[in-house]
């Protein structure tokens, strides 16, 4: 019972706010929705202890789900230590900003189904950590797909909101078609979707050969190239990373839940997952690094020169996500997971204090117009430099000890991806802090450059908006420190027990305990020189970034149209899409089908009617005169055809 509650709690919630909000209100739709996400969250500390710490992994069957010939397909909950690890971010994350929500969307028109749809997405969420095959992990993959459609597109009178809404729903298909080959691919050579039976079956498959488009090429490099196609969706990796920075429109609160905390690190959880496939695939770990390290440099760049707050901090998932699978593609799966419960805290804090940085502002995003308000706001103030200084990596903060796991792992794979990995990691770590710091600086120091009416109304969040920045600001101080035993340190082989296979000839993780001192320093010494140059551009001399973009104009539009990305899609797809969509729909529809079919019929019969119309004139004699003409006819042919 207990672990059904965990998963299915939201779920009641989502269903009360959603089908009842109108009955029972905003505040007892907000009540029940943060009751139960509440209760979920607390039920996720017990299962934590149980399966992660006392290694005792649950499988609860819930129900027969799909039958057809040899497919036999059960929903249970499956908890290992991976997935006990999700449940306490999902819960604990989407608890806190249900309870943020409250006072943010206080004056919103409709608060009961904004809560609903943040419910709802937090039972797909569990529903896709705690699936034990590969079909259910479908099932929550999609709906947290559909959930985010929903909720970046939930102020829908907003054309921006609409629009970034199609974006993620479109951009997230591209890589779900991927993801969907994979999970039939994958049937096709274990004949089964079920994780237990192709986990124990990869070893006898480690040779196979799949024949796809004409020729024969590794199975398991196939497959995991694949599945790998719908973590670069999800989790916004370069190339598929375009609907991130656009889902911004959507409510503050959604972007902390989201596109920081939960959504996003879903492709970094199935492919961790299914890490006893990509272990036997070194060509799709080699894919997963470079993509990985190409997105954490290339987002951390786009990052430097954003103005919008809270896309400097979208980019910046972007970027840490990047970290997160060059880890994975070294095979330091735990340093992974330990960047993605860290980051977690640190990155939801973020977007929730630049929530309150916006209602204190008056809704102003733009942080050229911003500076001067930390006397005003102080506790969101001092939460923000907490999260930026987890961001960063500095010590004793939690990014610090993930972040350094991942690098470490990463320089002690001793392969030529690996060193390309801790290279760009370092460089992108060079970068974070620097945009860490702009944006605190531009932020709440230096003079006000926003208008006085609005400056006189900056004023700090509520209560109820603080207390769970508190929370998550106390997980981005101590959640490295006290993970790192466990996660990547002495305990680290018994702690994950059988969640994630790591073959004995990856020894990147293990290995990164005899790495060289320097290689341990880099990341801090390039961390605190971004905030120095930080400091010399936003604060000691402010002329400095003007004259750089006016010297470096070419770099500078590269990097403020984020390389092109956008432009290039729209020019390659989304344009050649509408001139076929508008020559369809002139030639085909309009010119063929409608003329030869509904509109030609409507014509033809509007013109037939026109010309009977036309013999009714309104004249006696002229229907006596047609009368005698048909009398005429009918004697005639009466007395020509009647013998």
């Amino acid at each position: 019972m207990l672990y059904n509650a965990v998963v299915f709690l939201p779920l009641l919630g989502s269903v009360i706010a959603g089908l009842f909000g109108r009955l029972i209100g905003d505040r007892a739709s907000q009540i029940v929705t943060c009751v139960l996400l509440g209760v979920s969250a607390a039920l996720a500390v017990p299962i934590f202890i149980n399966v992660a710490l006392h290694h005792h992994d649950v499988t609860v069957p819930l129900m027969g789900w799909i039958h057809s010939g040899d497919l036999d397909i059960r929903w249970s909950v499956r908890f290992d230590t991976l997935t006990a690890v999700m449940t306490v971010v999902v819960t604990w994350v989407s608890f806190v900003v249900h309870v943020y929500s409250i006072g943010y969307m206080a004056h919103d028109k409709s608060i009961p189904r904004f809560m609903s749809f943040l419910s709802l997405f937090t039972f797909a969420m569990m529903a896709l950590v705690t699936a034990d095959n590969l079909v259910q992990l479908f099932f929550g993959w999609e709906g947290v797909g559909l959930a985010s459609y929903l909720l970046i597109g939930f102020w829908y009178d907003r054309p921006a909101a609409c629009a970034a809404a199609i974006k993620a729903f479109v951009v997230n298909r591209i890589g779900d078609f991927g993801f969907a080959l994979g999970i039939f691919a994958t049937y096709v050579l274990f004949g089964s979707v079920s994780f237990q039976t192709i986990f124990a079956a990869v070893p006898a498959k480690a040779d196979a050969v799949m024949h796809v488009f004409g020729g024969d090429w590794h199975a398991l490099t196939v497959i995991c190239l694949l599945l790998f196609m719908g973590a670069m969706g999800k989790s916004a990796q370069i190339g598929l990373h375009t609907w991130l920075p656009d889902a911004m429109e959507g409510p503050t609160p959604v972007s902390a839940l989201i596109h920081a905390a939960t959504m996003v690190t879903a492709g970094v959880f199935m492919v961790a997952r299914m890490s006893p496939l990509f272990e036997y695939s070194s060509t799709a770990l080699t894919v997963v690094t470079v993509i990985g390290a190409v997105t954490a440099f290339f987002a951390a760049t786009v990052a430097c020169v954003q103005t919008d707050i809270k896309k400097v901090i979208a980019y910046s998932t972007c970027s840490q996500l990047g970290y997160m699978f060059c880890a994975i593609g070294v095979s330091a799966y735990p340093a992974a997971i330990f960047h993605l419960f860290t980051h977690a805290f640190f990155k939801a804090l973020l977007f929730l204090a630049a929530g309150s940085v916006i209602h204190a502002m008056s809704d102003e995003q733009d942080i050229r117009r911003m500076g001067g308000i930390w006397r005003h706001v102080k506790a969101t103030w001092m939460l923000m430099w907490i999260g930026c200084l987890a961001l960063a990596g500095i010590p004793p903060f939690a990014g610090h000890y993930s972040k350094d796991a991942i690098l470490s792992s990463a320089w002690a794979s001793h392969t030529a991806v690996g060193q390309f990995a801790f290279v760009m990691g370092v460089a992108a770590a060079f970068l974070t802090a620097f945009y860490s710091w702009r944006m605190l600086i531009l932020v709440f120091h230096g003079k006000p450059r926003a208008d006085e009416h609005v400056m006189a109304h900056v004023h700090e969040s509520p209560m109820v908006m603080i207390l769970p920045m508190l929370v998550l600001g106390l997980g981005s101080i101590f959640a490295g420190w006290l993970g790192t035993p466990d996660f990547v340190g002495a305990g680290e082989a018994a702690f994950w027990g059988k969640a994630l296979l790591i073959l004995p000839n990856h020894g990147a993780l293990v290995g990164r305990t005899g790495v060289p001192a320097w290689v341990e320093m880099a990341p801090l010494v390039v961390a605190l020189s971004g905030v120095v140059l930080a400091y010399v551009f936003y604060s000691f001399v402010p002329s400095l970034p003007g004259k750089l973009a006016t010297v470096a104009r070419g770099p500078y539009l590269f990097l403020v149209n984020k390389w092109y990305f956008d432009a290039l899609y729209d020019r390659l797809f989304v344009r050649p899409a509408f001139r076929l969509g508008r020559s369809l729909w002139l030639g085909g529809d309009g010119a063929v089908i409608d003329t030869v079919g509904p509109d030609g019929v409507a014509a033809a019969a509007r013109d037939i009617a026109r010309r009977v119309a036309a013999w009714q004139s309104g004249y006696l004699y002229h229907y006596a005169f047609a009368m005698l003409v048909g009398v005429a006819v009918f004697v005639s042919w009466y007395v020509f055809n009647v013998r």
